[in-house]
């Protein structure tokens, strides 16, 4: 066997944000603030930056999260313009929005996990996240496939950041060249290809129509055990 080791990004390639979630946060806010809510990222980022009080880094391990986000949805009340018992309101987007059945798995993701632990790969995660990476995944029922999380918070450095990577392997004890990686952002696919690994880009809804045709692109994880299943 070539490949020894097998690493998943998780959002976008494992899992994806409940809907349900979603809707009930934009209803809730909306009935709170009067007005209609958007998140783009550059508010995101720079609600992230608010509730982070100047620390660096935001947070080192679960509990620092927990309170982080408890201020990060403080932070979205006031810019929304709510005003009326902001603590208790924050404090209810928190417990229903973190780690909270906010992620669910696409259809494929357990069966292509059970394949690769019947080839006995070492399996991880690599993901720009926050500390709770491993909980989210007990959520789930996957944790048990893994053996390493690597989370960028605890490493200090995001994809694709060849320091990422490099604390991925060293947890697995393997190699670039034993490892194969999948993720749905083409930037972190590619900076895992320049690092030495067999990386996919998974592209499920068509948004990299420039790379449709290239042979490292898939639009379904089980199109990897397709291409070892041909080695």
């Amino acid at each position: 066997m070539k490949y020894k080791a097998i690493f998943f990004d998780r959002d976008g390639t494992l899992t994806y944000f409940n809907p349900e979630k979603k809707e009930w946060r934009q209803n809730i806010i909306e009935s709170w603030s009067g007005k209609s809510f958007e998140l783009p990222y550059e508010k995101m980022i720079e609600l992230f930056e608010l509730a982070s009080e100047g620390k660096k880094p935001w947070y080192k391990n679960v509990e620092d999260e927990r309170e982080f986000f408890k201020h990060y949805y403080y932070h979205l009340l006031v810019g929304e313009g709510v005003t009326e018992d902001l603590k208790n309101r924050s404090l209810v987007l928190f417990n229903e929005l973190w780690c909270n059945n906010d992620r669910l798995l696409f259809p494929e993701t357990i069966y292509v996990l059970e394949y690769f632990k019947s080839k006995n790969y070492k399996m991880g995660v690599i993901s720009d996240t926050s500390p709770s990476l491993e909980m989210t995944l007990q959520q789930l029922g996957i944790a048990k496939y893994f053996t390493s999380f690597t989370a960028s918070s605890l490493v200090g450095a995001g994809k694709p950041s060849p320091i990422i990577f490099n604390a991925a392997l060293n947890a697995q004890q393997t190699t670039a060249s034993e490892s194969l990686y999948v993720d749905d952002y083409d930037v972190e696919a590619d900076g895992a290809r320049e690092q030495g690994f067999t990386s996919f880009l998974i592209d499920r809804t068509g948004m990299n129509p420039d790379k449709k045709d290239d042979k490292w692109t898939i639009t379904n994880l089980n199109e990897i055990i397709d291409f070892v299943e041909k080695l």
